[in-house]
């Protein structure tokens, strides 16, 4: 998610959730500006993805953009995400945490830049929109993913993980050797075939954790 908001916060989000009688928070945890959630198996998620150094102003389509320079962020520990499971829960809520996943995934990249294509160091960008660098599709990118989502799954008693999907460029895709190994050996047609069979990856290993894969 773009912006941080404190447990305070979402604490009082969640009342007014009970107060119209809603039961299901979508709780959108991780995007390119930055990763909100503790993950102890990968350190750098929070120490360097949950943090950038500049905002854009405005809608990012303002011309000229402006920025403001402050180091900005945050992040929910693993005490915190419990805690505000258990407020929603007594609120009979539901929690569905969100992971992006390929696309939207910079600020997982700045922190660990192997699990790109290019494995080139970048930013958490403070700019919104739509970035050509994606998680690749090589088999240590899984892995990561695989161990943040045991992570989630024991954080969050949802039937349901939300896996994001939406807005994820193939070009980085189309340039990378692993990914066009990846599309000959599965017989697939193209990269749009290829977030398929990504996506399908994960749902089979959410449904091994008796999960249920939901995306946009």
């Amino acid at each position: 998610m773009r912006h941080f908001f404190s447990v305070k916060e979402i604490k009082k989000l969640i009342d007014v959730f009970s107060g119209f009688k809603y039961n299901v928070f979508h709780w959108h945890l991780t995007d390119d500006q930055g990763w909100r959630i503790e993950i102890k198996k990968y350190p750098k998620l929070t120490s360097v993805g949950a943090w950038r150094d500049s905002t854009v102003n405005n809608h990012y389509a303002t011309q000229p953009r402006t920025y403001t320079k402050e180091h900005y962020g945050g992040f929910y520990t693993q005490a915190e995400i419990k805690e505000v499971v258990q407020y929603a829960q007594e609120r009979f809520i539901t929690i569905v945490p969100e992971i992006e996943m390929p696309g939207h995934s910079r600020a997982a990249l700045a922190a660990y830049p192997n699990l790109s294509c290019t494995g080139k160091s970048m930013n958490v960008p403070g700019l919104w929109g739509v970035f050509d660098d994606i998680f690749c599709t090589k088999d240590t990118t899984f892995e990561f993913i695989y161990n943040v989502l045991d992570e989630v799954i024991d954080l969050f008693p949802s039937t349901y993980i939300h896996i994001g999907g939406d807005e994820a460029p193939k070009m980085r895709w189309k340039q990378c050797a692993e990914c066009q190994h990846n599309i000959q050996v599965n017989g697939l047609k193209d990269e749009h075939e290829l977030q398929s069979w990504f996506i399908r990856k994960i749902d089979a290993y959410l449904t091994l954790k008796g999960k249920k894969l939901i995306g946009w």
